[in-house]
C-alpha cells in the first residue's frame, strides 16, 4: 500500500496526521482505520462521509468482508434507520451484542445478514461538526458487550479521523463523499515471502486432502490437484472466479450465504451440496480476516437427497446476495414511502445499484405528453430535451407503457431494429423498458439503461418486471396520498387565519406545525380578532384527535368563539361550551380566550382547561399566568369560566400555545413547561417571528413529538 497523500506528519499514536505537502486524498483516513480493525478483531471495518448536503452517508472506505459489502450500503439517507445513520443522527453510539438484538432493533439488517456478529457504529466528530460514521463487524465469538478498551479504541479512531478530516476541510480540500469506496486488505499478522509462499503450495499438494482458498470477494485463490478433480474443473478455470459462477451446481445461494457468514462472523461453517449427478461433497470452510481456507471431501448422500433445491434466477452474473438484499430492501423502502417525491427519490437510490444498472428514469404520461417524473445517471440537458414527447407509438417507452409488455434490448442495434425511427441521444448501449401497472392499470414505464451492451437472462428479466410491479404499485398508492394530503392541507388552510389582522399597538406572530403522517389533519386552532378601536381578543385551542372530524369541530369551535368575541372571556367560553354540548360531537376541546384593552392596558383570561399562558414582563422575567381553569368545552353544559384582569404595560408578551409545545413521552410536563418560560425569558431582542421559529424547532430538537403544536405570540407596543 503506498503511502497516504498528504500525510506529512505522525501523532504520537502513529496516526497520521495533515501538514503541509501533497493534497490529502482518501488514503488521508486509512492508517487509524486499519488501526481500531486491528485493535478490536474487527472483522469488517467501514467509514461513511457525510455528503455535502448533510442528507446522505457514502461509503469511504472499507477493510475486510467481501466486496459486495460496498454495494449493498454505499449510500445511505441519513434519515434512514440504520445503525450508522442512527449513530451520526443521534450522535451516539449504536452497539448491537448479536443477532437477537440485531433482529429486535434492525429487523432489516438481520434479514439481509442473518449470522453471528456483533456491530458498533460511532459517528465521527470534530470540534463539534459532524463528518460520519465508523462501522466495525466484530465476530461471532465477541462478548456481548464492548469493553473498555475497545470502546477507547473505538473513541480514539473516530476522534482520529474526524481531526483529519477537518484539518483537510481547513487546508480547502476536503474528502469528497462521492467517490468509489476504498477496498483494503486488513493488516496481515505474518507476511509470507515468495519461497514460503511455494513450500505452503506444495504441502497442500502433499497431503491426501483436497482444499482450496477464497480471498475477501470470495475468488479462488489458490486450488489443489484433488480439489480440482472434486470439483471437476481445471484449476486455471477455477483460479480468479467465484464458485458459484465457474460451477453452476454451486449457484444454490447456501454456499455463497455461508462463505459471507463465514467472513462477517470469522466462524468455521460447513455445509453439503450436490454436484450432478451423483456426487455429494462436503465442505469445511475457515475463516480468518483474510479469507476462507476450505477442505472439501466425498460424502454420502443424504437421506433427503430426492428432494429438489431451491434455485434463484439467474442474474448475469451478479452477486445474487446483493440483488436479494436491493429486492427486500426495495419492497421495505417502497411500503415507507408517502408521497410520490419519496418514491421516486426511493427508486431512484436503489435502482443504480441493482444489475449495474447506470441510467435510470421513470415515466408517466400528462395532457398526451411523456413526461420524465424522475431520474438519475443522465444530464439535465438531456432529460429537458426529452420531456414532454408525443405519445407516439414509435416510443419503445409509450408502446410498453399501452401494451404492458416489457422490451428487453441488450445492444444499440437491437434497439433500432425494433424502433427504426428512434434517435439514439444518449450515450447508453442496453435498455429495458418495463410497465409500471397497478391494478391492471398502466401508471407508467422505468427505463433502466445500461453503459456496455447487457444480455437480459430469462431470470434477470422475471427480477426486473416483479421490481416494476413492486414500484407500480407504490406509485399508485404516493398518487393517491398525494392527492388526499393536498386536500387535507387545503382544509386546514381554510380553518386557520390565511394572514394575522395588523392591529395598532399590537405584534403578533403565529406558527402551526402538524406532527402526524399521511393525511391525519388536526384540531388546533388559533386566531387574533379585532374588535374595533383600541380592543383585540386573541383565543388559541385543541380539539381531541387527528382526523377530519376534529378539523371540522375545530372550524365550528373558532366560529363560535369569533361569533361570541365582544362578550367577556368567560362568556365567550361559556357559550362555546353549551354549543359543544349541543353538538354532542364526542371530541373535547381545550380553549384560552384574551380580551385585551389597549387603551387601558389591560387583559382579561379565561381558560377551558387548557395550558397556561406564558407572560414576558416588559424588564426580563417569565411567568405562568394561573387562571383558575374551567372545565374542557363540551363536558358540562353549565360551566362556569372564571376570568383574571393582569396589567399589560408596553413591551409585554404573551405567549399562547397547545400542549403539542410542551409534551412529549418520558418528559416532565412541569420540567417542559419550565424549560419554555426559560427559552422565552432568554429571547432578549428577537423579533416575534424570529422567536416563533427558535421555539418550534427547540420543541422539535427535544424530543419525538406526537401531537400538532399551535404558537400565538403578541407583544405589546
Amino acid at each position: 500500500m503506498r503511502n497516504p497523500a498528504g500525510v506529512a506528519a505522525t501523532d504520537a499514536d502513529g496516526i497520521g496526521a495533515v501538514g503541509p505537502g501533497p493534497v490529502p486524498g482518501p488514503e488521508l483516513i486509512d492508517p487509524p482505520l486499519l488501526q481500531v480493525t486491528r485493535e478490536t478483531g474487527a472483522s469488517v471495518s467501514l467509514v461513511y462521509l457525510l455528503s455535502p448536503d448533510d442528507e446522505t452517508l457514502r461509503l469511504a472506505t472499507l477493510v475486510g468482508g467481501p466486496q459486495s459489502f460496498a454495494g449493498l450500503w454505499a449510500r445511505i439517507g441519513l434519515a434512514y434507520s440504520t445503525p450508522v445513520s442512527d449513530a451520526v443522527r443521534e450522535d451516539r453510539l449504536v452497539w448491537l451484542g448479536g443477532p437477537e438484538e440485531t433482529a429486535r432493533i434492525y429487523p432489516r439488517l438481520a434479514l439481509v445478514l442473518p449470522y453471528e456478529f456483533s456491530l458498533a457504529a460511532a459517528p465521527i466528530t470534530a470540534d463539534g461538526r459532524s463528518w460520519g460514521g465508523l462501522v466495525l463487524f466484530l465476530p461471532g465469538a465477541h462478548a456481548r458487550q464492548l469493553s473498555l478498551r475497545e470502546r477507547s479504541a473505538l473513541r480514539a479512531a473516530c476522534h482520529r479521523i474526524g481531526v483529519l478530516l477537518r484539518e483537510a476541510a481547513d487546508r480547502g480540500c476536503p474528502l469528497p463523499s462521492g467517490q468509489e469506496p476504498r477496498m483494503l486488505s486488513p493488516l496481515r499478522a505474518r507476511v509470507h515471502g515468495p519461497a514460503e509462499a511455494l513450500a505452503a503450495a506444495s504441502l497442500a499438494e502433499r497431503l491426501p486432502e483436497a482444499s482450496f482458498a477464497l480471498d475477501l470477494d470470495g475468488r479462488f485463490t489458490f486450488v489443489t490437484r484433488a480439489a480440482a478433480r472434486l470439483l471437476g474443473a481445471e484449476i486455471p478455470v477455477l483460479l480468479g472466479s467465484r464458485p458459484w459462477q465457474t460451477l453452476p451446481w454451486l449457484g444454490d445461494p447456501v454456499f455463497e450465504d455461508s462463505c459471507r457468514g463465514a467472513l462477517i462472523s470469522l466462524r468455521p461453517a460447513s455445509l453439503t451440496t450436490l454436484r450432478p449427478p451423483d456426487h455429494w461433497l462436503s465442505f469445511e470452510l475457515h475463516p480468518d480476516p483474510s479469507g476462507i481456507s476450505a477442505r472439501v471431501t466425498a460424502a454420502p448422500a443424504p437421506v433427503d437427497a430426492d428432494t429438489p433445491a431451491a434455485r434463484l434466477p439467474e442474474t448475469g452474473g451478479q452477486d445474487r446476495a446483493v440483488a436479494l438484499y436491493h429486492l427486500l430492501h426495495l419492497a421495505a423502502t417502497l411500503t415507507e414511502a408517502v408521497g410520490v417525491q419519496d418514491v421516486i427519490d426511493q427508486v431512484m437510490d436503489q435502482m443504480l445499484a441493482v444489475f449495474g444498472v447506470q441510467g435510470v428514469s421513470l415515466l408517466t404520461t400528462e395532457a398526451d405528453r411523456l413526461r420524465i417524473i424522475g431520474y438519475r445517471g443522465y444530464t439535465e440537458e438531456l432529460m429537458a430535451e426529452l420531456d414532454m414527447a408525443p405519445l407516439s407509438m414509435g416510443n419503445p417507452a409509450v408502446r410498453v407503457m399501452r401494451t404492458g409488455v416489457p422490451g428487453f434490448f441488450a445492444t444499440v442495434a437491437e434497439l433500432r431494429r425494433f424502433y427504426p425511427a428512434v434517435e439514439v441521444r444518449d450515450t447508453k448501449a442496453a435498455w429495458a423498458f418495463l410497465p409500471l401497472i397497478a391494478s391492471g392499470r398502466a401508471v407508467g414505464t422505468m427505463v433502466l439503461a445500461y453503459d456496455r451492451p447487457h444480455p437480459f437472462p430469462p431470470g434477470e428479466r422475471s427480477v426486473l418486471t416483479s421490481i416494476a410491479g413492486l414500484i407500480a404499485q407504490a406509485l399508485d398508492r404516493a398518487r393517491l396520498y398525494d392527492a388526499e394530503h393536498d386536500l387535507a392541507i387545503t382544509l386546514q388552510a381554510r380553518l386557520l387565519p390565511r394572514a394575522l389582522p395588523e392591529i395598532p399597538g399590537l405584534d403578533v406572530a403565529a406558527r402551526y406545525v402538524p406532527a402526524t403522517q399521511g393525511i391525519d389533519i388536526g384540531g388546533d386552532f388559533y386566531d387574533v380578532i379585532s374588535l374595533g378601536a383600541q380592543m383585540t381578543a386573541l383565543t388559541i385551542g385543541d380539539v381531541q384527535g387527528h382526523n377530519v372530524n376534529a378539523a371540522a369541530l375545530m372550524g365550528e369551535v373558532r366560529t363560535a368563539v369569533r361569533a361570541t368575541s365582544g362578550a367577556s372571556p368567560s362568556e365567550v367560553l361559556a357559550r362555546s361550551n353549551r354549543l359543544l354540548v349541543d353538538l354532542d360531537p364526542g371530541l373535547l376541546t381545550s380553549c384560552v380566550y384574551v380580551h385585551l384593552d389597549l387603551a387601558r392596558h389591560r387583559a382579561h383570561l379565561a381558560t377551558a382547561g387548557h395550558p397556561p399562558v406564558l407572560l414576558r414582563h416588559p424588564g426580563g422575567g417569565c411567568e405562568l399566568l394561573r387562571v383558575p381553569p374551567g372545565p374542557l368545552l363540551g363536558v358540562d353544559r353549565d360551566a362556569r369560566y372564571p376570568t383574571i384582569e393582569i396589567p399589560l404595560p408596553p413591551g409585554t408578551l404573551l405567549v399562547l400555545y397547545t400542549d403539542g409545545l410542551v409534551e412529549a413521552r418520558g418528559v416532565d410536563l412541569d420540567e417542559a413547561t419550565a424549560a419554555l418560560a426559560g427559552h422565552v425569558d432568554r429571547a432578549g431582542d428577537l423579533s416575534l417571528e424570529e422567536l416563533a421559529d427558535a421555539l418550534v424547532e427547540q420543541a422539535r430538537r427535544s424530543a419525538p413529538r406526537s401531537d400538532d403544536i399551535a404558537l400565538l405570540l403578541t407583544r405589546v407596543t
